[in-house]
Parts: C-alpha cells; sequence; structure tokens
C-alpha cells in the first residue's frame, strides 16, 4: 500500500493540485490535512479489512441455500467498516449525510479497496444507484431511497441485461403496467408493476444489509396498449427487494423480486451475480402478480437517467482495472526482487560459481515490470484527471463546466476500456515474472488475472466502447469534444518542446496525434457507418495509446517542475515509464490505424461460411 500512498499523493496533489479545491465554496471546510485523513482512513480499512481477505472471498464462493445468499463472514465486516467510513456518502451535501469532498479524492481513496480486494470492494453500483436518484429522482425517493443507500442501511444494483437481449438494450422484454391499486407508498412515485427477467445483476442478493433498491429498466405500453418497440418506450423503475413506506422503514411485505441462481464466475467471485425474476409469482404483493417499481424521471427516458449511473460505472471499471493492473505489478516486483534465478552473461559465458542473480536484474523481466508500471501508473493517472474532471462539471465556472462535460464525453470510453485491456496485460505479464509458480494459487497474481479479464466486459464491452468512441463521441458537437482534448494535449506538447530532454517525445506526440485525426476522417470520408466503424477497437487501442502517451509527458512535467535533475528515485521511475511507453508502445499505433485509414473490411465482409 506504501508505493500506492505515494503514487497517489504525487497524482493528486503535485499533478492535479487537487488541494487547490479547497479555495472552492464547496470544499471549503477540506484541506490538505482533511483529505490526507480520508486516504489514511481508506488506506487503514483496506489494509485491515479487505487484504487478508481477498483470497478468501475467491476461494468461499457465495452460496444459495434456496432462501438466501450466504457469504463469509470477512465480507460483512468489511462492508460494514467501509459504510461506518463514510465513503458511500463521501461526494454528498452535508444535509444527506456526504462530507463534500471532491469526486477526485473519493476516487483515490477508493483505490485501495479495489487494490486489496476488488472482489470485496465492489461498492459502487450502491453509490452510482443513489447517485442517479439523486439526478433524476423526485425529493421523496431522493429522502426514502437514496439517503438510506448512502448511509449505509441499504444497497443498490443496476438492473440493465436480460438473458436474450445481452447488450442490445432495444430488446429488452421486461414490462411495467401502471398499478391501478391505490396505497399509501404512492407518495414514492408514479408505481407499477413489473414482470421480466435480469441477468448479470452484480450483488443482486445477499445479506449485508437490510434491503436492496434496484434500478430496473423496462418499457411500459403506449397509447395502443402495446410496448413502444426500440429504446423510446425503455423507462427507470426503483424496485426495491423489500416493500418500504415514506419514512423509510421496511413494511412487513417482501416485493415480488426472486432470485433464480448465482452466476459462477472466473473471477470477482466474491460478489454475487445473479438471475433476477421480477414479478414471477413467487412473493405477489397485495394479492397481485408483478413486483412493484416505482417511475424515475419521465416515461421514455430510462435511458437517459440510467446512462448517468452507467457513465459514472465506467470510469469506476477504468480504476478497477487498474488497480488490479498494479496489485499484480507490486505482486511481481516484490517477486523479482527476491528471487534468485540465473547468472550475469560476461564475455566468457555464465560464471556457474558466482552467486544467482535476483530475476529483477535481468533485462526482459525489467522490461515486463516497466510495463506493468507504465501501463497501471498510467491508467491511474488517466482516471485520476476524469475523476478531477467530475468536479470541475459540477464546481468549475460555466466555461469549465462545459469543457469537462465534453472532455468526459470523449475520455470515458477510453478510460474504462484502455485500462480494461492493458492493465490486463500487465497482470498477464506478472504471471510471467512469476514463472510457473505466477500460475498456481500460491501466489496472488492468477487471481489478480482472474479478476481483471471481467473488465473488458463490465459496463459496456471493448467493442461498444469503441463504437461509441468512434461512431458517437469524436464526432459530436461537430468534433468538439474531440477538438478540446486535442487543444489540451498540444498544450502539453508546447510545455515540453521546452525541456531539452523531452522535445523528442512533445514531437512523437505531435506526429502521433496528427496521425489520429487523420484517420478519424478517412474513417468516415465515405459516411458509410459499416466502413467507418468495422475498426472501431483498433481505432480506439490507438486513440487510447495516444492518450496514455500524454498523459506520461503531463506527469513528467510535473516531476520536472519539482525535481528538475530527477534525482528522486520514485521520480525516476517515472520518467522511466513514460520513456518506455514512447519507445516501446506509441510506435504500435501506425498498424492500429491503417486499418481504419484504409477502412478495411476484412473482417467485415468476410462471410459466415468461411469462418
Amino acid at each position: 500500500m506504501t508505493t500506492l500512498r505515494s503514487t497517489l499523493e504525487f497524482l493528486l496533489y503535485d499533478w492535479l493540485q487537487a488541494e487547490s479545491l479547497t479555495a472552492r465554496e464547496r470544499f471549503g471546510d477540506h484541506s490538505r490535512e482533511t483529505f490526507d485523513a480520508v486516504l489514511d482512513t481508506c488506506e487503514r480499512i483496506a489494509r485491515e479489512k479487505y487484504a487478508p481477505f481477498n483470497r478468501t472471498v475467491d476461494t468461499q464462493e457465495p452460496q444459495f441455500d434456496g432462501e438466501k445468499v450466504i457469504l463469509p463472514r470477512c465480507t460483512y465486516e468489511a462492508r460494514q467498516a467501509y459504510a461506518e467510513s463514510g465513503m458511500l456518502s463521501a461526494a454528498q451535501d452535508y444535509e444527506m449525510g456526504g462530507m463534500q469532498l471532491p469526486y477526485t479524492l473519493e476516487a483515490a481513496a477508493n483505490s485501495f479497496f479495489a487494490a486489496a480486494s476488488i472482489s470485496i470492494g465492489s461498492n459502487m453500483l450502491t453509490s452510482g444507484n443513489a447517485n442517479a436518484i439523486m439526478a433524476h429522482g423526485t425529493a421523496m425517493q431522493q429522502q426514502v431511497f437514496a439517503a438510506n443507500e448512502f448511509n449505509g442501511r441499504w444497497a443498490g444494483t443496476m438492473c440493465l441485461s436480460e438473458p436474450q437481449a445481452g447488450s442490445s438494450l432495444s430488446d429488452i422484454a421486461t414490462r411495467a403496467e401502471p398499478d391501478g391499486a391505490d396505497f399509501e407508498s404512492d407518495a414514492l412515485g408514479p408505481r407499477y408493476r413489473l414482470k421480466g427477467n435480469k441477468m448479470w445483476i452484480s450483488a443482486g442478493d445477499h445479506e449485508l444489509t437490510e434491503n436492496i433498491v434496484h434500478l430496473v429498466l423496462a418499457k411500459i405500453p403506449g397509447p395502443d396498449g402495446r410496448p413502444v418497440p426500440g429504446v423510446k418506450g425503455i423507462s427507470l423503475f426503483i424496485v426495491p427487494k423489500k416493500l418500504v413506506d415514506t419514512e423509510g422503514r421496511l413494511t412487513s411485505e417482501r416485493n415480488d423480486v426472486a432470485l433464480a441462481g448465482l452466476n459462477h464466475k472466473l473471477g470477482w467471485r466474491g460478489t454475487t451475480n445473479t438471475l433476477l425474476n421480477f414479478g414471477e409469482g413467487k412473493y405477489p404483493v397485495r394479492g397481485a402478480s408483478g413486483a412493484i417499481g416505482y417511475l424515475v424521471g419521465k416515461p421514455g427516458e430510462g435511458l437517459k437517467c440510467m446512462f448517468h449511473m452507467m457513465n459514472e460505472a465506467r470510469i469506476s471499471i477504468g480504476m478497477a482495472a487498474t488497480m488490479l493492473g498494479l496489485a499484480g505489478y507490486y505482486a511481481s516486483l516484490d517477486y523479482a526482487q527476491n528471487r534468485p534465478q540465473g547468472r550475469p552473461i560476461g564475455a566468457g559465458g555464465k560464471d556457474a560459481t558466482k552467486p544467482q542473480s535476483r530475476i529483477i536484474e535481468h533485462a526482459d523481466v525489467k522490461r515486463m515490470l516497466l510495463a506493468q508500471k507504465a501501463y497501471g501508473e498510467g491508467a491511474l493517472a488517466l482516471n485520476l484527471f476524469c475523476a478531477r474532471l467530475v468536479d470541475e462539471q459540477h464546481t468549475g465556472t460555466p466555461e469549465a463546466v462545459d469543457e469537462a462535460r465534453l472532455l468526459l464525453e470523449v475520455l470515458t470510453p477510453v478510460a474504462k476500456s484502455w485500462p480494461s485491456e492493458f492493465c490486463l496485460e500487465a497482470n498477464s505479464l506478472a504471471i510471467q515474472i512469476h514463472g510457473g509458480y505466477g500460475y498456481t494459487r500460491d501466489f496472488p497474481v492468477e487471481q489478480y488475472w482472474r479478476d481483471n479479464r471481467l473488465n473488458m466486459i463490465h459496463e459496456g464491452t471493448h467493442g461498444i466502447q469503441a463504437m461509441d468512441l468512434l461512431g458517437r463521441k469524436v464526432l459530436m458537437e461537430g468534433g468538439r469534444g474531440l477538438q478540446l482534448l486535442a487543444g489540451r494535449i498540444n498544450g502539453t506538447i508546447e510545455k515540453a518542446m521546452r525541456h531539452e530532454m523531452l522535445a523528442a517525445y512533445a514531437n512523437q506526440l505531435a506526429a502521433a496525434l496528427a496521425e489520429v485525426g487523420a484517420a478519424t476522417k478517412a474513417a468516415w470520408a465515405t459516411g458509410d457507418a459499416q466502413e467507418a466503424l468495422a475498426n472501431a477497437v483498433p481505432y480506439m487501442q490507438a486513440f487510447g495509446h495516444v492518450v496514455l502517451a500524454w498523459t506520461w509527458l503531463d506527469v513528467v512535467l510535473a516531476v520536472l517542475e519539482r525535481d528538475a535533475s530527477v534525482s528522486i528515485a520514485p521520480n525516476a521511475g517515472r520518467v522511466g515509464a513514460m520513456r518506455y511507453f514512447f519507445h516501446y508502445e506509441l510506435p504500435r499505433i501506425g498498424a492500429w490505424l491503417n486499418v481504419v485509414r484504409q477502412r478495411d473490411m476484412t473482417c467485415a465482409q468476410l462471410p459466415e461460411s468461411a469462418f
């Protein structure tokens, strides 16, 4: 944790200038001391309640006894410690029981839990659920549902996917019809009866909290009584596991939400993942079929409301992938520093009479360690930069708010997907450094890889994020978001050009940025979306590499401002990671962008029979 803490402090205070946020009215009660106290608390809880049990929750998977989900005791204690820390409501108003912390600090503090045990530490859905209700729910819904999630009494989920629909939300079959019965809980919002099935619901059922608040996408009838086709008929509903009154007290009735089964996963085994049946009649409510749900926002605007939560979740997934990559890096670094194997090669070959070398002395092991460092610390910087943009969006000047909004639109697919791909590669390299031991359960690196493999799928697959980036985000508002990002990158290039040791890297980044711009135009040259998006994933890989190269160059500028001779060891490591990225990684974008520019249809046009 110590290495992570020093990295976080450098990125927060030396690079992002997070302490300057305390000059803003919302954060005026805070200081560097209160920020550090939050980091201290979270680091301690992660060290004591999470890290020792990461293997426990991997081997003692959730069990369903037919009535309830059974989890190991350590999960309850970790969840209780997290809730008592106040981190569920860290960024919320004082009136909601929050601390009014900057989101930048919240994201940084939560990274300790993700590094210690991602399976235990996945409380992001509860905060995201409550935030969505705060953004789109009524005052009563905020008071009853969001407040009780923020204070830790209740947990929250996001119920989108269905067994037959997967990521195609326009094909969801869950239905919601107005409930004509008249009883007191109408004050919680327009009441509907829901029927349908939801799949892949993280934390969909458990006994960790007294209630679970499901946010459910469902289609409501159109004027003709039939569901509106496509996404226009999709609405969002609060569907509590147990019914509640307007004071947030549990009633005697269980809602008609039934656990149909648990999904047994490759990783993230400590978090239950469920198939839920809504309104199947197992728990009939008031003698009628259908689960009780309360409309959030306007009818037909369910996706708009849910995407508030999904975008936040995507940044959180990027952070989860990042921390798993860094956890593997720290483990393999420790192993490499202590594992003796082989001897130096001299002019006459190896001298067997000399002591063995530690494997960190071998060039290829250094290469693998440096790749992990470049991927993990670079991704951490990117995700914290996105968190800083969230603070700008909420508390900046009107001009800064608009700029932050557009930058986040463009960067969110990258912040989610780039760490999910390349920090997974970091985990693979961590296994490789351990050799055969890395492939066993005697060391943690195999679990980190298994846990991280989910993140390329989580909250929108790699391909979906790529199509969102090339098909929508770089084009929106006449390409203004892409232009703003290019402006930020060019600003870093101009500063770096004034440093002799960085000038060559600045020129390399400028050329790479120009390549991305040209490829973006070439992809859409014919206006044919099929051609443009046929190579969306290589485009996103190249785009992400350019963003990470910019991030590293900007980080090293902050290093040189405080340590011009790079005499401090961690700073030398940061410069080394930047050099690695420019020497070994950034040149890869040429092949990726080549197929994008050519609108290569090799994959898209191959007939099914050819496979």
